[in-house]
């Protein structure tokens, strides 16, 4: 299927709810429709203009309120996972998100096996905890920095990613860990996915996300281990493999796209959409970096004619526009990009 570059940016907009911006209505309702169009929005607790996940709801839900998704938060409607990084995703599809390829997270279990049944015991007895309520232990560990870490706070971590822990609130960035059959109902954690079916439903979900990906991309596909099969993960087909299964089974459609490299792939579902998208109207939309839309830089590019850098691990002196710059959606378009100042 060959698709001009015209449609392609509308069908783009409009699948992501911004033909028009807030065209959603109000309300956790509003939210959740996201939530069931996209499947998840990355999360990240940096507020800088707002937190991420917020901006990305504000440019589609009418009138935008952060207690909306933070009362879905708090009635475990939706519930933290990896996805491509930290999400929010309904807590329906916990079956899908419990199993991770999270070579690092077992080890830290496997390394520290007492410090992981203290906290595991302290939390079934007391309660959702912090790091904070328990002494800290330095060990090896190191965080992403090369710094010497909180063995606890990397249990905790580790623990939650693998499944035995969750989130059950947050207060600014401290997180409140709990057993996760405390946070999940019952029948939802009772319904087993083999990892094999997780990692292609978590594969298509990045194509339901954004709507028109390829097959790779910086960081598009974290997560899901490597395109060929990997002998260290014998549970692990590869994406290649699982994404030729998605397009055998009809659920990922090949394009090719007008001025766009390789191939393109969008849901079954929305074939017809990408077939006679509406235009978009005029309305005016500021995404965060996280949004989906801008997950594809070179898509931006040869798409949208736009170039967005996310300038956060540039030196300074090297910046041209600043750390946390937001792009702005016009209509169809994105014609340029600001830098959000406190006055």
């Amino acid at each position: 299927m060959d698709v001009a570059a015209d449609a392609a940016r509308r069908f783009l907009v409009a699948r992501q709810m911004l033909s028009p911006a807030r065209s959603v209505d109000g309300g956790p309702d509003g939210v959740l429709e996201v939530f069931r169009r996209l499947g998840s929005i990355q999360f990240d607790p940096l507020s800088v203009a707002g937190r991420s996940h917020d901006l990305v709801l504000h440019a589609r839900v009418a009138g935008y309120e952060p207690a909306w998704c933070d009362s879905l938060y708090e009635r475990q409607e939706v519930f933290e996972a990896y996805n491509k990084g930290l999400s929010l995703v309904p807590t329906s599809e916990f079956p899908w998100f419990r199993g991770v390829l999270a070579v690092n997270s077992r080890r830290i279990l496997a390394e520290h096996p007492d410090v992981a049944e203290q906290v595991v015991e302290r939390i079934r007895a007391e309660g959702p905890l912090t790091a904070l309520d328990f002494e800290r232990r330095q060990g090896s560990l190191v965080d992403w920095f090369g710094a010497p870490t909180n063995v606890v706070r990397a249990v905790l971590e580790a623990a939650a990613v693998t499944g035995v822990l969750g989130l059950a609130r947050r207060e600014g960035n401290r997180r409140y860990y709990d057993l996760i059959e405390r946070l999940v109902p019952p029948d939802i954690l009772a319904h087993k996915v083999p990892l094999r079916e997780q990692l292609r439903y978590k594969l298509l979900s990045r194509y339901r996300a954004h709507g028109l990906l390829g097959i790779s991309g910086p960081d598009i596909f974290g997560g899901l281990g490597r395109a060929k099969p990997d002998p260290e993960q014998p549970e692990s087909p590869g994406r290649t493999a699982l994404r030729d299964e998605l397009i055998d089974d009809g659920e990922l459609v090949p394009v090719t796209v007008e001025g766009v490299r390789g191939k393109r792939f969008v849901l079954r579902e929305e074939v017809d959409l990408l077939k006679a998208p509406p235009e978009p109207g005029q309305s005016v939309a500021f995404l965060p970096p996280f949004d989906a839309l801008v997950w594809d830089r070179s898509l931006l590019g040869s798409l949208f004619g736009f170039e967005y850098v996310w300038e956060l691990f540039v030196p300074p002196a090297k910046r041209r526009w600043g750390w946390y710059v937001l792009p702005i959606l016009f209509g169809e378009s994105s014609p340029a990009s600001t830098a959000p100042k406190v006055v």
